[in-house]
C-alpha cells in the first residue's frame, strides 16, 4: 500500500521525471548515491522492463518508502542516471576546452577523442545500460543539452587552433561531434572488447585529424 501511495502521489508530467527533493545533508547524499547505483546495478542484470523500484530498494539497502522520498518512479531513476552520466560526459568536454585551447588541430583532435573516450569508459557500464534506456525516456532535452555542450567545446577549440583557419566551423563542428558521439556509441553498445575499443581511440583520432586538415587553411 505504502509503494502505491507513494508512486501516485505528484504524478503530473511535469513531475513525473523530476525527483521528489534534492539531498542536502551527507547522509541525505550517501542514501541518493546508494539508490543511483543501485539502479545501474540492477539495470544491467535484469533489465529496464523487469526492473522494479523494490528491486533497487532492496539493492540499495534502504526502505522502499525511503526511496520514494526521494523520486516518484523508477523512470525519474532512470532520468536522473541519465542526467548525472551526461553531465560527466559534458563537464569532461569542457575541461578540454581548458587544455587543448590554441594548440594545433593534431594536438585537439587527440585531446577532444581522448578525453570523451575515457569520460565513457569511466563507467562503460552505465554507457551500456543507458543506452538500452534512451529510447523509452524523455531525455532529448538532456540529449540537446549535452550537444550544446561538445559544440561549444569544439567551435572554441577550433577557433583557437594555432596551425589552421578552419572554413564552414558550423558544419565542421557537426560533423567531428556525429562522429565522435555515433562511433563510440556504436563501438560501446556492441560490448566491444578492449582490443577494439584500442583501435576506435587510434582510428578515430586519425580521422578526426584528417578532416580537420581536409577542411581548414592550414598556417605555415
Amino acid at each position: 500500500m505504502l509503494q502505491f501511495l507513494y508512486s501516485h502521489m505528484d504524478e503530473s508530467p511535469a513531475n513525473r521525471l523530476c525527483p521528489r527533493k534534492m539531498p542536502r545533508q551527507q547522509r541525505s547524499k550517501a542514501t541518493v548515491t546508494a539508490i543511483i547505483e543501485a539502479t545501474i546495478q540492477v539495470l544491467l542484470s535484469k533489465g529496464a522492463a523487469r526492473l522494479t523500484t523494490t528491486d533497487i530498494s532492496d539493492r540499495a539497502g534502504v526502505s522502499v518508502g525511503t526511496l520514494y522520498q526521494y523520486f516518484p518512479n523508477k523512470d525519474a531513476l532512470f532520468h536522473e542516471v541519465l542526467r548525472q552520466h551526461l553531465d560527466h560526459i559534458g563537464t569532461a568536454m569542457e575541461a578540454s576546452l581548458l587544455r587543448y585551447r590554441g594548440q594545433t588541430l593534431a594536438v585537439i583532435a587527440n585531446g577532444v577523442v581522448a578525453d570523451y573516450l575515457d569520460a565513457k569508459l569511466a563507467r562503460i557500464d552505465i554507457s551500456r545500460a543507458l543506452y538500452q534506456l534512451s529510447p523509452a525516456l524523455e531525455v532529448a532535452e538532456l540529449q540537446a543539452a549535452l550537444v550544446v555542450r561538445i559544440d561549444t567545446v569544439l567551435r572554441h577549440l577550433l577557433e583557437s587552433a594555432s596551425d589552421a583557419t578552419i572554413a564552414n566551423l558550423d558544419s565542421v563542428v557537426f560533423s567531428v561531434r556525429t562522429a565522435l558521439v555515433g562511433m563510440v556509441r556504436m563501438v560501446i553498445e556492441e560490448g566491444a572488447p578492449p582490443s577494439k575499443i584500442g583501435i576506435l581511440r587510434r582510428e578515430l583520432t586519425t580521422l578526426c585529424h584528417a578532416y580537420l586538415m581536409a577542411s581548414g587553411h592550414v598556417s605555415h
